[in-house]
């Protein structure tokens, strides 16, 4: 890779399929600009094999998958991939709120920096056991300060009092979930540069600053899992991992028409002929299951104080966002504005490809080509682990290799 070419590569690791988009920084900018978005130079796709529900369950088969989508990203960009921003889904994905209070340290009760990071640290000493044993910490989050009980709007330095208080939003993900896409990876040849959590990748290209500061949910439609992220005053304050997905519609499909699932996916898209079956069937068990989806992502809502309460409404991605009518039903359903997800594509126009599968991909590439320092999200897992552990995980994955 030319190093006077400004290039990043994301990888999305998905149930159903493996996609990589390769992009092309032109602009001298630093910040996110959704006017000037990066130009995507090549992408690819392979199908997900040795993957279910997020993890691997086949470490070969999940590295060959990675490897045929990257050559294809290869081909198509012109450039040689050996390093990558990647993403981690699926049901080994959690999130936890935690409270940390320590001592303001200053003679004169001035909070300092210093007063905030332990404040932080001790949130996460306080996470249960029991939940964060077997995990591994991907996001820092702060939600909120308090000094001596009471509120802090914006940040805390410079303000005086004796006690202060954080409160921390934790995005997690089973660490063997994790350890097993990082060695898929490392076996198909590509050096990991940072991990993101799926929603949160997806979250940077989907959503406006004026929607995350209003209130709203982006919901991420997958093949076996859906993810759901609430954000307000422009962060995020609550993400959720629910078994089901668009697959299980195509499923329902094939068994209610006894058709195959090849023909029951073009029918659940509104590609398929229809022949003897009735429209009004097809829509009934269509939304049937969208309704199971909806009710989950209602349900959460309730738990924390949201349902029917977040001003720039549900915005929908992912493969099963494609379904005819679905802004529709979610917005019954839900009660709140609903609208599908478009991403401004730039570039090259070989590539043909629905563009919310996508925001995933394009919003690790996003993440790679610029340089905000955001002290209130940590955006990924971190040079410092990912470089500790890179050597142990290459020497154990060697031992398998011909």
């Amino acid at each position: 890779m030319a190093k006077s070419r400004n290039i990043a590569v994301g990888i999305d690791v998905g149930t159903y399929q493996v996609k990589v988009i390769v992009a092309e920084k032109e602009s001298d900018k630093n910040a996110i600009d959704f006017d000037s978005l990066p130009r995507i130079i090549g992408s690819g796709i392979s199908e997900s094999r040795g993957i279910r529900h997020g993890f691997v369950t086949n470490l070969n088969d999940a590295a060959k998958s990675i490897k045929q989508a990257v050559s294809l990203a290869e081909k198509s960009a012109g450039v040689s991939i050996k390093k990558a921003y990647i993403s981690i889904g699926g049901v080994g994905l959690g999130a936890i709120i935690s409270i940390g209070t320590v001592a303001v340290t200053k003679a004169d009760n001035e909070i300092t920096d210093l007063d905030v990071k332990r404040s932080i640290e001790e949130s996460e000493k306080e996470l249960p056991n029991a939940y964060i044993q077997n995990r591994k910490i991907i996001h820092t989050i702060p939600l909120e300060y308090r000094i001596d009980g009471k509120r802090v709007l914006g940040r805390p330095q410079g303000l005086k009092g004796v006690r202060l208080e954080s409160r921390v939003l934790y995005i997690t993900s089973l660490a063997h979930h994790l350890s097993d896409i990082m060695l898929a990876c490392e076996e198909a040849d590509i050096e990991i540069i940072d991990v993101t959590a799926s929603p949160m990748a997806a979250s940077l290209v989907t959503l406006s600053k004026t929607q995350k500061i209003a209130g709203c949910v982006l919901a991420n439609i997958g093949a076996e899992t859906t993810s759901i992220m609430v954000f307000e005053n422009n962060i995020p304050v609550s993400m959720e991992i629910f078994q089901i997905g668009s697959n299980d519609i195509t499923n329902d499909l094939a068994l209610g028409l006894k058709v195959s699932i090849e023909d029951a996916e073009l029918i659940k898209l509104g590609q398929g002929k229809y022949g003897e079956f009735s429209k009004r069937k097809i829509e009934e068990i269509v939304v049937a299951r969208l309704s199971d989806i909806f009710d989950l992502i209602e349900d959460h809502l309730r738990k924390i104080d949201r349902s029917g309460l977040l001003p720039a409404g549900i915005i929908l991605t992912g493969g099963g966002s494609g379904i005819p009518n679905i802004e529709e039903l979610s917005r019954l359903a839900l009660r709140l504005p609903s609208k599908q997800s478009r991403l401004k594509l730039e570039g090259n126009t070989k590539s043909m490809f629905r563009d919310f599968e996508w925001s995933v991909a394009y919003g690790l590439v996003i993440l790679g080509l610029t340089n905000e320092d955001d002290d209130s999200i940590d955006m990924g897992l971190g040079r410092r682990w990912l470089n500790k552990t890179r050597q142990s995980l290459w020497t154990w994955i060697k031992q398998f290799l011909p």
